[in-house]
């Protein structure tokens, strides 16, 4: 066989077993199916040299999803190019019904070879150990969310009002305690629930501090507080942003940036007839719902409070600059809508987009060495 020719590898990844196929460069090169070897990183270390001892050149590509990056690493470990492609790009046909790992691994070939595959960004370990970690307070955050609905639907269902608009605080609190039910399995259902609250806000209040905790030593912690420096940005919203997206310097203008989140506005456009509907959502779900909520602080007028002042302070004047012209702009952008009659709800996501802007902006001068 010529040992200068070149070979694209499509792997259809799970948790036991892989599916390896190998297309031959060329547009009419054989595309064949290897098989299913082991899923392990000895049995790819071993497939890995045996193929590419047969080429010059061997280009590798996996679909992302919950095996992560292990093997990412390894190929690139050993001096090979390798794709972890979107899930959500790969061209499929309509009428394609059937699908199985070996039509998965032949297909992710051919497209790889032809050059339609779209890559995923692929932290390294220690931003994927962060971004683990603001998943993890995420998940935290929705369970209390759970339990805390859970004792507000079964109070509400025994005609117990709470006689404040504030709850969860000290004094709802010490309302739950003082309830008392005629039978005793009430009782003992609703101290579980309350017990449920507590252990799981115990829980959000550890994950927030370990997230504080190895800020410092991450190598974007300038970006976080670069970020923070915004208004309607706090530590949660700044290290969610940094973990999901990644160094921002990646994105070429805010306008990619804008659409990678799902931010802009949808269009189905044909001939003279122009439709422009929604925003896409076609991006990262988490940023994007955080910064639709902190766009909500532009409502009020512009000024710099002392909790965010000492923010201010910690970060470069050009960053100051950019907050403080995201503040005057965008609060002058939100009354100009409001007054045109648009909903909140469709001005919230027009500011959210705007500050995706700001934040690429203050992102980028906070990397200047």
């Amino acid at each position: 066989m010529d040992q200068s020719n070149e070979i694209f590898v499509g792997i259809d990844v799970s948790k036991t077993r892989n599916a390896i196929a190998i297309a031959d460069e060329g547009r009419d090169g054989e595309v064949r199916y290897l098989g299913e070897v082991d899923a392990s990183e000895e049995g790819m270390r071993r497939l890995i040299k045996r193929i590419t001892a047969k080429h010059e050149r061997a280009h590798f590509c996996y679909e992302a999803g919950p095996t992560g990056y292990g093997l990412y690493r390894l190929i690139v470990g050993l001096g090979f190019p390798c794709t972890v492609v979107a899930p959500s790009l790969i061209p499929r046909k309509p009428s394609d019904r059937v699908k199985t790992n070996r039509r998965d691994a032949v297909a992710r070939a051919r497209l790889l070879r032809a050059g339609e595959l779209t890559a995923v960004w692929v932290p390294d370990e220690g931003h994927e150990a962060m971004r683990d970690l603001v998943r993890a307070r995420s998940a935290a955050v929705e369970t209390l969310r759970v339990h805390r609905q859970q004792v507000s639907a079964f109070m509400l269902r025994h005609g117990r009002i709470f006689p404040r608009k504030t709850t969860w605080g000290a004094r709802h609190l010490r309302w739950l305690q003082e309830q008392r039910f005629d039978h005793p399995a009430h009782q003992i259902a609703l101290q579980e629930m309350v017990e449920a609250v507590r252990i799981s806000k115990e829980r959000v209040e550890r994950l927030e501090a370990a997230i504080g905790e190895f800020i410092p030593e991450w190598s974007l912690a300038p970006v976080v507080r670069a970020l923070q420096a915004l208004r309607g940005i706090d530590l949660i919203v700044a290290v969610t942003c940094a973990t999901e997206l990644g160094d921002l310097r990646r994105f070429d203008s805010p306008r990619q940036l804008m659409g990678y989140l799902g931010l802009t506005p949808s269009e189905r456009s044909t001939g003279d007839t122009v439709r422009r509907g929604g925003i896409t959502k076609a991006g990262n779900g988490r940023v994007r719902h955080m910064l639709v909520e902190s766009a909500w602080t532009y409502r009020h007028s512009p000024r710099i409070g002392k909790k965010k002042l000492y923010q201010i302070e910690a970060v470069p004047p050009r960053v100051r600059e950019i907050a403080w012209k995201a503040q005057t702009r965008l609060t002058a952008r939100y009354r100009a809508l409001v007054a045109r009659g648009k909903k909140t709800t469709v001005v919230c996501a027009a500011i959210a987009r705007e500050l995706v802007g700001f934040m690429w902006s203050a992102a980028r001068e906070a990397q200047i060495v």
